[in-house]
Order: structure tokens, then C-alpha cells, then sequence
């Protein structure tokens, strides 16, 4: 089971930023997939972005890549996936608890 001690919900932006940074992305990079896979929902602009991602790096979730060239690359941490995979985890399990009620009501 899933306890909350064990983990922080993730609103919405961090957990896209997350979700794009499965495989390294530079900033636009990023933007662009955490638009992709919301449905055009969650649209970081660059300096909401930028903020986010220098949280995410202290918090040990994410890592800058060596630069080659000028586009800064980001990927995510081995704590940075424990993290997204709690995360959906929880997701899930909000999911199957408003499936029960409603099928409880229907």
C-alpha cells in the first residue's frame, strides 16, 4: 500500500516536467512534451520553467547534463523516477477509489 507519508502529491507542472525528462530534454524540449501529453493543458512559459527545473534539481529529482553546444539538457535522477513512479501509483489509486464509489452509486 501507498501511504502519504511517503511521498508529497506533485501538482500538475512538476509532474509533466517529470514525465517529459523519461528521456534528456533541453528546455523548449520540454515545454513542447509537457504540452503534448497534457492535451495542451499545462503550458509552462520559459521563466515558470526555468524556476521549476532549478527546484527540481535541488530537490535531487532532475540533472543537468554535461553541455555540448548551448541547449542545457535535463534527465531525471534515479530518485527523480522513485519519485514519478510514486507519483503515478497515487494517481492510480485516486482513480480506483472514485471508480469504486461511482460504481457504488450507479
Amino acid at each position: 500500500g501507498y501511504t502519504l507519508s511517503e511521498h508529497i502529491a506533485l501538482t500538475e507542472s512538476p509532474y509533466y516536467i517529470l514525465l517529459s525528462l523519461y528521456k534528456p530534454l533541453h528546455g523548449y524540449g520540454i515545454m513542447q512534451r509537457a504540452a503534448e501529453l497534457s492535451g495542451g493543458r499545462v503550458r509552462l512559459a520559459a521563466g515558470t520553467l526555468y524556476g521549476a527545473l532549478n527546484a527540481l534539481v535541488d530537490k535531487g529529482w532532475i540533472t543537468l547534463l554535461p553541455v555540448e553546444g548551448r541547449k542545457k539538457e535535463y534527465c531525471l535522477t534515479p530518485r527523480g523516477r522513485e519519485v514519478l513512479k510514486n507519483e503515478l501509483a497515487r494517481l492510480r489509486e485516486l482513480v480506483a477509489s472514485g471508480d469504486m464509489v461511482m460504481k457504488e452509486e450507479a
